[in-house]
């Protein structure tokens, strides 16, 4: 918390970051990115405000975008070269926090690699991508239907929890995202 507290400030970790087990969350989340799926409450950052929606087309609304804003302005706030600095001084947290997640005497320093590797393989969209609502079927109604949505594309369905989450940043915001990514790759 004090690292945090000292890079970012009071404000921006109070209201972006889930500090309790901070170094746990980070390692969970970069471990889960290349899968499936992330679940949220392992996340180091809060969920984004507000709820994802589609237009009237069915592709990502462009107002979803405005939602990650915070997000892409903390990262645009710490450049590669300190981020790098920064990872050097909470690996052994971060190292230890890999092991009790289930791999003991593997490194995260590895498995951190691979998975920039993978987010940049991540295909760049110059327009939103289509969505549909997943239907769910029974008698009791969603109480949030907005997690439900996935692509129509089943290419794009398929990538990873990740890459997917790149996709919903929309094209502005995955281009910071990706050349933050590849700026800082060489770094660690």
């Amino acid at each position: 918390m004090a690292a945090l507290v000292e890079r970012f400030g009071r404000t921006a970790v109070l209201q972006l970051m889930q500090t309790d087990g901070f170094a746990a969350r980070v390692v969970a989340t970069v471990d889960n990115l290349p899968r499936g799926h992330v679940a949220p409450r392992v996340w180091p950052l809060n969920p984004s405000p507000g709820q994802f929606s589609a237009d009237a087309d069915g592709r990502i609304a462009a107002g979803n975008a405005q939602r990650y804003d915070a997000a892409v302005r903390l990262l645009d706030a710490l450049p590669p070269a300190e981020a790098a600095a920064f990872y050097r001084r909470l690996y052994p947290q971060l190292s230890a926090a890999y092991g009790a997640l289930g791999y003991p005497g593997q490194s995260f320093h590895t498995r951190l690699k691979e998975v920039i590797d993978h987010l940049l393989e991540t295909p760049a969209v110059s327009r939103l991508p289509q969505v549909q609502l997943l239907e769910v079927k029974g008698e009791v109604p969603s109480q949030r239907p907005w997690v439900r949505y996935e692509y129509t594309d089943p290419a794009l369905q398929q990538l990873s929890a990740g890459q997917r989450l790149l996709l919903r940043l929309g094209p502005a915001h995955q281009a910071r995202v990706l050349d933050w990514l590849r700026a800082l790759r060489p770094l660690l």
